[in-house]
């Protein structure tokens, strides 16, 4: 299953079919008559990341009551992110030249003459009145189901475009697994190491302090408590079980993203617990080394954290 994206844009027009083309056997009509004679009616959809799934409208008049409609559609599609969703008719057909028919303008000549003959001062229709009449008596598409047909076409293409960014911040946020894991694979022998060269210490400075002030104590006696006091001090300094969990939570998360599907809250608590280890880590280092580690690990989480907060 893939992984998606909340930000996104897409757009789609559906346009009504040409229903005089149906009658234009001499393929003569004006190619502005052949094309959405019958209306067209465009759809945008802008997404940018949330919490939640919030929803604005931005509908022309006549489309006000398909907003529940449109909601139904959007929530059935996507689970999280901020989308405006605008739908708006284009009238680039009531400017076309339209294609009278010949039922029409027998009509017209029926109505003419019934005028004329009673009124017999009436002047003759121009062509610019039949071609007006003509317009006006042309059959009216039902906008609303093309509306509904641009908006499901606008959807779709919104699910390919949040697809594609998804594989992107797939491909970003494997990257910084990567340095991430590796950094952990220099920290873990560290962690022995450092211990030791603490024990050794404490030990040395105990004896010292121990020769200052002198005492009768022996020297056995005091080499235990050194080392019975060195070793809680390991304890306190020791980082092996942060830098286990830390593993466990890349492992958790280089699952999710092969898994894919509606993974965004999961990661971002992921990615706070990985800050919370990392901290964890600097501040119970005992050597430069392990610092300097811990620094690397926080820059690559906060950047992890910037990507998996546009994941659905």
């Amino acid at each position: 299953m893939s992984v998606y994206s909340m930000t996104g844009f897409a757009s789609a027009v559906a346009s009504a079919p040409d229903h005089a083309q149906d009658h234009a056997e001499d393929g003569d009509a004006p190619a502005a008559s052949r094309k959405g004679g019958q209306g067209a009616v465009g759809a945008e959809l802008r997404s940018v990341n949330s919490r939640f799934l919030d929803l604005s409208f931005k509908l022309a008049d006549e489309f006000r009551g398909l907003e529940p409609a449109l909601r139904e559609l959007l929530t059935a599609s996507f689970k999280r992110g901020k989308m405006e969703f605008r739908l708006q008719p284009q009238r680039a057909a009531d400017t076309a030249w339209p294609q009278p028919q010949p039922d029409q303008l027998h009509t017209l000549a029926r109505l003419e003459g019934m005028v004329q003959n009673w009124l017999p001062k009436a002047g003759p229709l121009s062509v610019n009145e039949v071609l007006h009449w003509c317009r006006a008596a042309a059959p009216v598409a039902k906008l609303e189901e093309i509306a509904m047909e641009s908006a499901r076409q606008c959807v779709e293409a919104m699910k390919e475009a949040r697809e594609r960014e998804g594989a992107r911040l797939v491909a970003v946020l494997k990257d910084k697994l990567k340095g991430l894991q590796a950094l952990a694979e220099q920290a873990t022998p560290l962690v022995p190491q450092a211990v030791l060269r603490q024990q050794e210490r404490f030990v040395a400075k105990y004896q010292e302090a121990l020769q200052a002030v002198g005492g009768t104590v022996t020297p056995e006696a005091a080499n235990e408590r050194a080392l019975s006091e060195a070793a809680a001090y390991a304890l306190r300094i020791d980082v092996d079980e942060e830098l286990q969990r830390l593993k466990a939570h890349l492992d958790e998360i280089a699952r999710l993203l092969k898994k894919g599907g509606e993974v965004g809250k999961r990661l971002d608590f992921l990615i706070q617990e990985l800050h919370r280890e990392a901290n964890t880590l600097g501040s119970k280092a005992a050597a430069l080394e392990l610092t300097q580690i811990s620094v690397e690990m926080k820059v690559l989480i906060e950047q992890m954290r910037e990507q998996v907060q546009n994941i659905e």
